[in-house]
């Protein structure tokens, strides 16, 4: 063999691992739906960055990450969803129930891992949470009756002299509990837009009402709007993400999103991985935080018991 042969030999034996490299980066990529805008989604999308960090996967180096922020609206996932197929994606991550729903509806074969979904049976995402079948598996988000009694007990804690309790539901996403809703003893009110809302506080406000607010996609995308509608009606809220409290809202009682997107990383690293959706069983939360914010209180003529303050997971001055 003559030098030239040896070095060109050489030269192929060491690119070849650079090479496979290459292709595993460029096979490595991620769409993601998030259901709010960049600006209300920053600690989540970290959160989910840090969990990838976690397994040794960089955005922009071991993999790349599409994001598509659909502003509350979930029937703008499926162009979103076609555009990830277009790109062949290894895994899309959903934000939310219908926007998962949305993604299985069309593909069978791209894994999909949703967060905080609620119900993911009912609405067929999954054929049970043990087994979930298909291509689709992820992290529930439970709004059943024992939740929303929780949500009443701790308003009715913060402001004891409510008469009435409303329970407001987006109409073009309904939740599946709703006899649950109405076993509870609380009003539902149907609302499409931030106008019904407005309204539906200005109804319970003069009937000295307090108010929950369910986590819906269309909800928190608008939670300032939403806080600040509760705030000029001096209307006691709570609310099922603490993202409404952070944004000026009273309370909120639910699961940490942030903590939920870092969990998905850990779906999204088996199923790189060669695991299957069908055989990864869906992850019900067993921990929720409770957020109360002193200075809406204060502003609401509230006094918040020190039992309540003491079981709160953070109090915002």
């Amino acid at each position: 063999m003559n030098r030239r042969a040896f070095v060109t030999g050489l030269v192929a034996v060491l690119a070849a691992p650079f090479a496979a490299a290459q292709h595993v980066v460029k096979s490595r990529r991620l769409g993601v739906l998030i259901v709010g805008s960049p600006e209300t989604t920053t600690s989540e999308v970290e959160a989910f960055r840090q969990g990838l960090r976690d397994f040794g996967y960089v955005d922009g180096q071991s993999l790349a990450i599409e994001y598509r922020y659909v502003y509350g609206r979930s029937e703008r996932a499926s162009t979103f969803v076609e555009e990830f197929i277009r790109m062949n994606v290894d895994v899309i991550v959903a934000a939310g129930g219908p926007m998962a729903l949305a993604a299985k509806n069309l593909t069978q074969t791209i894994p999909i891992v949703f967060v905080a979904a609620g119900d993911p049976v009912h609405y067929g995402i999954v054929m049970s949470l043990a087994r979930p079948g298909g291509n689709t598996t992820g992290l529930a988000l439970p709004v059943d009756t024992d939740f929303i009694e929780k949500w009443i007990q701790l308003l009715k804690e913060a402001a004891p002299a409510i008469a009435r309790i409303g329970f407001i539901e987006d109409l073009n996403m309904r939740l599946p509990k709703r006899q649950a809703i109405r076993e509870v003893g609380v009003r539902r009110m149907d609302v499409g837009d931030l106008a019904d809302i407005g309204s539906a506080f200005a109804k319970l406000s003069n009937e000295h009402g307090g108010v929950i607010v369910p986590p819906q996609p269309f909800f928190f995308t608008y939670q300032r709007d939403i806080a600040a509608l509760a705030a000029k009606h001096r209307l006691p809220a709570i609310y099922g993400f603490r993202g409404f409290v952070e944004s000026g809202g009273l309370m909120s009682y639910g699961l940490s999103l942030p903590g939920a997107w870092r969990q998905a990383a850990t779906y999204v690293d088996k199923i790189l991985k060669g695991a299957k959706p069908a055989d990864l069983p869906v992850e019900q939360p067993t921990k929720f935080e409770l957020v109360i914010n002193m200075k809406t209180a204060k502003a609401l003529g509230l006094t918040i018991p020190p039992s309540l303050l003491l079981r709160a997971d953070q109090v915002i001055e």
